[in-house]
């Protein structure tokens, strides 16, 4: 296995880093331009337009943006544990990018800008290791199309972020591991508040960062932007946690080659940014020009012009425009088919506040708002086909034998598509499938590799890739049925709707299954009680309150716009305005 550098990145190293880098890179950091009354630009909350505009106008380089953001590491990694791994050749890249920009060529809207990639996309200059410690430092023989795609548009690879170890396919019950957990890095941190759980020995983190792609860099101005990839809440649950606006796009929109995988049904990746006009950029710059031979799925949607999102970014998107609002479930409790005595979902009180208050300024912003606009499988009275009582099948508790009331499409598609994707990698690959990894982790559980086990695994390796085709089919074409034809396509359908607006992250369930998009955006605060807000796996102990005099920070909280496939251009619209007409985002006051 080729190692390149640690997983572990101290403040130390990485300002170390920053001068070893500029010794490689060829050049002394660029001259400044002559001296003026403008005040000099920092990356701190910059927009990706606001840094090409100071390129352009000759204020900073994007050598000097990559030595801020490196700095900026350096001096706050260690208390956040953001990244895993630093590109060596940013500094580089960076110098060609100006050096570019000087000669009058712009690759596109992303010359000189520095952007992360989760470490669960495959990268030449950087190792991917996906968090899980077989992989640790490898350096793959490809990168993929997504990260080809940013570069001709002018990115600067920074960094891979961390991330839930294998987008948080690893570990479920009994012993599920806190997002933002990998045995490469450690745990990450929440940048509103980056305390641990006084409650647990295991160093988790007071307020979840969520995962499985990190957030916590790009709230923290690490870098300008970064991509997460989701199968159900790994793009959208983390913006959430960390005030960030971000797109989790159509399945199929962007390529999934050279991406660790869970599933294909499910998989994509998407930007995670700081407003809704960075990611709306980055969405353009990550979405091929043509369909990508190597994932069929990229046929599914049509590009917009120049894959120019941002046309649609306009602040009077919302005048006339239908806006639904899923109560059951979503926002009220509701009585499960199976169990009327405990309902399910709904709001904490400060959480209904924030949402009333979003759907107040929807209204004044001109949007048509059509309250309830219930997702029909979620009321549905027979069991079989009420949405709520079709999970995904997860941890031990769902192996081989004890799954017939859930859906094994993450465990089978799993096994399907990770022995795939390590076929790609040829001989270099660390292992060569899914049971040589779990061997492997058995054999380095001293050295921390299962922390917490492995339970998503091995009921991932117990599918008969043969002999459970048919069963994966059904639960497939089930968890269509439910998600989208029978829920949110339905609703969409019948009260002629544009998006349905959804409270933080809690749409990513229901999207996921049928692949639709979602676009966050940051709202407000609302308490961290583990009270109100802990949902635990079956059998798990009940949540506890914090100790007393422990002062829990408020978390961020946003809001979710959802349609149907490839609706991205509206939803995109809609998020910008509403975004525009709110402009709560805030940055995390200990990092400034």
């Amino acid at each position: 296995m080729k190692r390149m550098m640690t997983g572990f990145i101290s403040a130390a190293a990485v300002g170390g880093l920053l001068v070893g880098l500029q010794a490689c890179s060829g050049a002394a950091t660029p001259a400044k331009p002559a001296a003026s009354a403008a005040k000099p630009f920092t990356v701190v909350e910059a927009t990706i337009p606001e840094m090409e505009k100071a390129m352009a106008d000759g204020r900073v380089t994007s050598h000097e943006l990559v030595e801020q953001y490196l700095t900026r590491i350096g001096m706050y990694e260690n208390r956040l544990h953001a990244t895993i791994y630093v590109n060596p050749n940013a500094l580089k890249d960076a110098d060609e990018r100006d050096k570019e920009r000087a000669e009058g060529h712009i690759r596109g809207p992303l010359q000189g800008i520095p952007v992360a990639l989760k470490d669960n996309i495959l990268t030449t200059e950087m190792p991917t290791s996906g968090g899980a410690l077989a992989f640790d430092g490898y350096v793959p023989p490809y990168e993929a199309t997504l990260v080809k795609n940013l570069e001709d548009a002018g990115a600067v690879i920074i960094a891979k972020t961390t991330l839930s170890e294998l987008a948080n396919w690893v570990a479920g019950f009994p012993t599920p591991m806190p997002g933002n957990y990998n045995a490469v890095r450690g745990q990450g941190y929440n940048p509103y508040d980056p305390r641990m759980d006084p409650r647990a020995k295991d160093r988790r983190p007071a307020l979840s960062p969520a995962g499985s792609s990190s957030g916590i860099g790009t709230a923290a101005n690490f870098w300008a932007a970064n991509i997460g990839t989701e199968t159900s809440g790994s793009i959208l649950g983390p913006s959430n946690a960390n005030m960030l606006a971000a797109i989790k796009p159509t399945v199929g929109r962007v390529s999934r080659w050279g991406v660790i995988p869970i599933t294909a049904d499910q998989d994509t990746a998407g930007p995670m940014a700081k407003s809704v006009a960075d990611a709306a950029i980055l969405l353009g710059a990550l979405e091929s020009s043509n369909p990508d031979k190597n994932d069929p799925m990229t046929s599914r949607c049509e590009a917009p012009p120049n894959h120019d999102y941002t046309v649609y970014l306009k602040a009077d998107a919302l005048k006339g425009a239908r806006i639904g609002i899923p109560r059951a479930f979503y926002y009220d409790p509701v009585a499960s088919p199976t169990d009327t005595t405990d309902p399910r979902g709904g709001l904490s009180p400060e959480q209904s506040k924030l949402m009333a208050d979003a759907i107040a300024i929807l209204k004044q912003q001109g949007a048509i708002i059509v309250d309830p606009a219930n997702i029909p499988s979620i009321l549905e009275k027979d069991p079989k086909k009420n949405f709520l009582e079709f999970n995904q099948c997860s941890g031990a508790n769902h192996a081989k034998g004890k799954d017939a009331d859930c859906s094994t499409v993450l465990k089978y598609g799993m096994k399907r598509d990770f022995n795939k994707f390590l076929a790609t990698l040829g001989p270099t690959a660390p292992v060569k499938t899914l049971t040589e990894l779990r061997e492997w982790n058995l054999a380095h559980k001293d050295a921390d590799a299962i922390k917490y086990g492995q339970s998503e695994l091995d009921i991932s390796d117990q599918m008969d890739l043969v002999k459970d085709k048919a069963r994966y089919e059904a639960d497939r074409a089930r968890d269509i049925e439910l998600a989208g034809t029978d829920g949110i396509d339905a609703v969409m359908k019948q009260d002629k709707l544009d998006a349905l607006l959804f409270p933080g992250a809690s749409s990513a369930g229901i999207g996921a299954k049928p692949g639709y998009p979602t676009v966050i955006v940051p709202f407000g605060f609302i308490p961290n009680d583990p009270m109100a807000r802990q949902r635990n796996f079956p059998g798990a102990p009940k949540p506890t309150p914090f100790p007393p005099g422990f002062n829990a920070k408020p978390a961020p909280s946003g809001v979710s716009f959802t349609g149907m496939a490839c609706s991205e251009p509206k939803l995109i619209g809609l998020a910008y305005a509403f975004e525009q007409a709110t402009k709560k985002r805030v940055p995390p006051p200990q990092f400034p």
